[in-house]
């Protein structure tokens, strides 16, 4: 018998919707919300999450709402006010991690590796053996960019390959995404948009149409996949893998970030879940076992971390973050992390599930299962030995033509900045 997926049924039922929008004013959990009981507990949770929302300022335009009528003058730019003010307040916090200040460790994984000489950084390593171009680019991409080259290029798809692989077997279905989004969905998803502080990239709208944006993460493009949709409870959880450049325009000035740490592009393996709310919490459990093994395979040594709430952004519930150790750096650097997002993201995507007698929001959840930058630094770094060398991690020498280490290449060309003029 044919098996038809999830994902391909919802295709196929709306392939007659070419225009859709998003709820203007998103069902929010206004029992919860608007309840002057819960205003203590709801200030605690934004202050300790370094929030903007104003839940006394929706409190009063609730109040000043049950006081109005429709049809009175005011009533609807009070009651837009009040939408937007309540799509200001995050997500409320798991009770195991509301006390903490600091992350907390909950899994250590593997040993550091022992070396009988002083470990290089990656990108001293990549400069030796010319695998990276890191330099003179503000002609080329601008500043954050790179080049990876030809052996680090094959380890880059290596890792691609052998993730995809790896979710795959874990009943993930593929799905290949769009980069260019609607400012809407990111901003349903979590994320700002506008303003000097925001790190989507915006494209010019006398140019490409209005509101439009790069997509940071393919979690945004699986959740839009499924906005508007009633989800039967039969085929929950729904979990989805994406392939996708990732767009930031985030900066940094601190040391330990140079190089290709954090960049303004790279390729990124991403999981997403649909599920129950009753289940979301075992499948946040689920991913964390997912990269834990995953990376682990690699032969890297890790530590996970329980977020504390003023780490956990707007939609989290709960996030869990996993380091490798980097030897080069002689420092532990984030290189996944897994959310559980409850119904903050449903509820303004309007995703629902239907057990055939009620109607409720469904649970999102997303998952790192591979951010290629920095684990290029960590395995570069854990594999490196003094011979000049940098051995392949055993599970992805299948993936480069069953080659065992990666070694000095070619010299990389020299580009030469040009002054134009005007």
């Amino acid at each position: 018998m044919l098996r038809i997926s999830p994902v391909t049924k919802r295709l196929i039922g709306t392939t007659s919707q070419l225009l859709w929008h998003l709820p203007e004013n998103p069902e929010l959990n206004l029992e919860y919300l608007s309840n002057a009981n819960n205003a203590e507990e709801i200030n605690r949770n934004n202050r300790a999450r370094k929030g903007v929302g104003d839940i006394d300022l929706v409190l009063k335009l609730h109040n000043t709402l049950n006081e109005l009528t429709p049809r009175d003058s005011n009533y609807e730019s009070i009651h837009k006010q009040f939408c937007n003010e309540l799509l200001k307040i995050p997500n409320r916090t798991h009770p195991s991690v509301t006390h903490l200040r600091e992350p907390s460790v909950i899994n250590t994984i593997g040993q550091k590796g022992v070396f009988d000489f002083k470990p290089r950084e990656f990108h001293d390593i990549c400069k030796r053996l010319n695998f990276v171009r890191t330099d003179q680019l503000g002609n080329v991409a601008g500043n954050r960019s790179y080049y990876l080259l030809g052996e680090m290029a094959e380890l880059e798809k290596a890792l691609i390959n052998y993730t995809v692989t790896h979710l795959l077997k874990h009943n993930f279905e593929l799905v290949s995404v769009p980069d260019i989004l609607h400012r809407d969905i990111i901003e349903a998803c979590g994320l700002n948009t506008r303003g000097d502080r925001t790190q989507v990239y915006n494209l010019d709208s006398n140019m490409f149409g209005p509101d439009l944006c790069l997509s940071g993460t393919s979690e945004m493009a699986l959740a839009a996949l499924y906005a508007n949709e009633v989800v039967p409870e039969r085929d929950l959880p729904i979990k989805l893998a994406g392939v996708s450049r990732c767009y930031r325009a985030e900066t940094s000035s601190v040391a330990e970030e140079r190089g290709i740490y954090r960049v303004h592009q790279f390729t990124k393996v991403e999981m997403f879940a649909i599920s129950k709310p009753a289940d979301s919490d075992s499948i946040l459990e689920e991913f964390r076992l997912i990269e834990e093994t995953n990376f682990s395979s690699l032969g890297l040594h890790l530590q996970t971390l329980d977020m504390p709430p003023h780490e956990l952004g707007a939609p989290a519930y709960r996030k869990y973050d996993i380091e490798a150790w980097m030897p080069g750096r002689n420092m532990y650097g984030e290189v996944s992390s897994c959310s559980n997002c409850t119904d903050f993201q449903s509820r303004r995507l309007n995703i629902k599930y239907d057990n055939e007698s009620e109607l409720g929001y469904v649970h999102t959840l997303n998952g790192t299962a591979c951010a290629i930058p920095r684990m290029l630094i960590a395995i570069i770094e854990t594999y490196q030995t003094d011979k000049g060398v940098i051995g392949i991690p055993e599970v992805l020498q299948k993936y480069m033509k069953n080659k065992t280490v990666m070694s000095k290449q070619l010299a990389i060309p020299d580009l030469r900045l040009i002054k134009y003029k005007k």
